[in-house]
Parts: structure tokens; C-alpha cells; sequence
């Protein structure tokens, strides 16, 4: 398969300074974040890469850059072979909370038809019948265009979120958390129409979670984020049966045993550093177990490591695990 996303060396930062006086006052630098920091993977047209990995690991801050909201400061994305900023209209966003990405005092056939007029591609009956048509593609009535959206539920705003998504056709979707919001009963109701879209329209997926269970049902490949950085990329199947790096297999081990199978389980130990002063070499040695000398020393490169996927893991290179 052809890649329809490319990302190369991505990186963010955000300057999270004090004002100016008080630096000059206090005699301190800036001080930066570095949200995103040299992130590369590929999405293949039609496949679903998840992005997973702890608070603040910078998997959002990817997806805002995917869909232009926030500017790179260093790196490539390219999408279908051109750059990404002429390929706006074939890509959209589905965020996380489906009541605060809705306007309240629209109506919900302002709210999908909005994409279709800005991109001038349906006007007054043709407008309507389009939002007819993608709100009964989600599983909704013709009769609730007419609504606002507090009179929907949580898993019903999802869907309006997804169908306004979905107006100007795209082939591409940014999926930033889109049921961690809903209960677990809707939770499976989104995504099992989210699967039934890809597969009726082809589409790709950028799929950003937190939850394991969930990206073991939607994922054909999954990208394991520490502190802006990429540590493992792996095809689904072999990352959830033979993890190799050691930050992905303290995530494994996160999920509760409820088969007890008695299999030993290491816990996560310390905290997650600092954002604005990274630990050098490795990001993960102050709290890996395989930690040596060269961990926090030298960064690891996300390489290839025999079994299909891609590690950033000095201990993996060396044989030591």
C-alpha cells in the first residue's frame, strides 16, 4: 500500500516564558516546551494508526499539526506526495469533547452544512439534502437538523461531530480522543460506526487515545509517544503480543489482569520529568529498568528491530532485552 501520510521529524515548541520585565528582573531565560520533538511515522490509505502514551506525551499536540492548527517548528508533513497545506479540503478533525466543538446557538443543520458552504460545494436544497443524507450516514434523522446541540446526548453530539466531519468528503480523519468523553456502552457505538465508515469510504485514520482497549479494536498500527518522542511503532498484532520497548510494556502492564492469569507484572515507577528540562539522552532512562550509561547519554534512534516494527530503545539495539 501507497502512503497517504508522511510525517518526518516533526517537532513543536511552545515558549512558555514570564513576561518580559520579570525575565529582565530576574535575570531568566526563556524557557520553551518541547511538545512534539523529531517524530516521524507514515499512514497508509485506508489503515488506522493510533497514537497512545500518558498526558502531556505531545500525541494532541501531533494532531493539531496533522490538520494546521498549530505551525511545526521543525519537520515535514506531506500528504498523498504534496505538501500538506494545499490538501486542506481532503482532511478534518474530530475532537475530543463533541459539546465544546459544537456551537451552541447553531442549529445542527448550520453545523454540518458550515464545511459545505465555506468550501462553496452545496447551496439551499442541494445544502440541505447533503445534511440529510450525512446525518442518516451516522445513524441520525432527518427531523434533528432542526435541533441545537444540548438536546442530544453525549454519543449523539459525537455523531454530529463526525458527520460534519465527513461533509466535504475527506479521505483522511483526525480522531483526538473522540470517546473518551462518552460512556462505555456509546464508547463502543462510535466506534463500531467509525470502522463501518473506513471501510464504505476508504478512509484513513489518525487515531489518538489513551486507552488501550480501544485502540486493540480500531488499530492496524500503533505509535507509542514518551515526552514529544516516538519510542516504538509497531503493526497492532505483534506490538500487543511482544512489546519491545520497556515504556510500552509498563503500559501493558497498566491494563488490568482480568483473566489472572498470574503473569508477572512490573509497575510504572516515577514520574513522568519535567516538560521544560528533559532528562538527556533517553527521555524514559530515569525510570526504565534497563537503564545503563549510554541511556543517559546518547538518545536512541527509532530503528528497525527484527520483528516487523520500529524501536527507539538503546537496550532493544544491544540485545540486552
Amino acid at each position: 500500500m501507497t502512503a497517504l501520510v508522511e510525517v518526518q521529524d516533526l517537532a513543536k515548541s511552545f515558549d512558555v516564558s514570564a513576561p518580559w520585565l520579570e525575565r529582565v528582573l530576574g535575570r531568566r531565560p526563556r524557557q520553551f516546551v518541547h511538545a512534539v520533538d523529531g517524530v516521524s511515522f507514515e499512514i497508509e490509505r485506508g489503515r488506522t494508526l493510533a497514537l497512545v502514551g500518558e498526558s502531556g506525551c505531545g500525541k494532541s499536540t501531533v494532531a493539531r499539526l496533522l490538520v494546521g492548527l498549530y505551525a511545526p517548528s521543525r519537520g515535514e508533513l506531506r500528504f498523498d506526495g504534496g505538501p500538506l497545506a494545499g490538501s486542506r479540503q481532503r482532511l478534518q478533525m474530530i475532537f475530543q469533547d463533541p459539546y465544546a466543538s459544537l456551537n451552541p446557538r447553531w442549529t445542527v443543520r448550520d453545523i454540518v452544512g458550515e464545511p459545505l458552504q465555506e468550501h462553496g460545494l452545496a447551496r439551499g436544497a442541494e445544502l440541505d439534502a447533503r445534511v440529510v443524507a450525512l446525518l442518516q450516514s451516522v445513524g441520525l434523522a432527518a427531523a434533528d437538523r432542526e435541533k441545537f446541540p444540548h438536546q442530544f446526548s453525549g454519543g449523539q453530539r459525537q455523531r454530529i461531530s463526525i458527520a460534519r466531519a465527513l461533509a466535504t468528503g475527506p479521505e483522511f480523519l483526525v480522531c483526538d480522543e473522540p470517546t473518551s468523553a462518552l460512556d462505555v456502552s456509546v464508547q463502543a457505538q462510535v466506534l463500531n460506526l467509525m470502522k463501518d465508515l473506513q471501510r464504505e469510504r476508504g478512509l484513513t485514520y489518525l487515531f489518538i487515545s489513551h486507552n488501550l482497549a480501544v485502540v486493540r479494536h480500531v488499530a492496524d498500527a500503533v505509535g507509542v509517544m514518551y515526552l514529544g518522542r516516538l519510542v516504538e511503532h509497531a503493526p497492532k498484532a505483534a506490538l500487543f503480543a511482544a512489546p519491545r520497548h520497556p515504556y510500552t510494556r509498563l503500559l501493558l502492564d497498566a491494563i488490568p489482569d482480568i483473566a489472572m492469569s498470574g503473569r508477572a507484572r512490573t509497575p510504572v515507577r516515577g514520574e513522568v520529568p519535567n516538560p521544560l528540562s528533559p532528562p538527556a539522552g533517553c527521555a524514559f532512562h530515569p525510570r526504565c529498568p534497563h537503564a545503563n550509561a549510554r541511556c543517559s547519554a546518547e538518545r536512541p534512534l527509532l530503528r528497525e528491530d527484527g520483528s516487523g516494527g520500529r524501536t527507539a530503545c538503546h537496550a532493544v539495539e544491544e540485545g540486552r532485552i
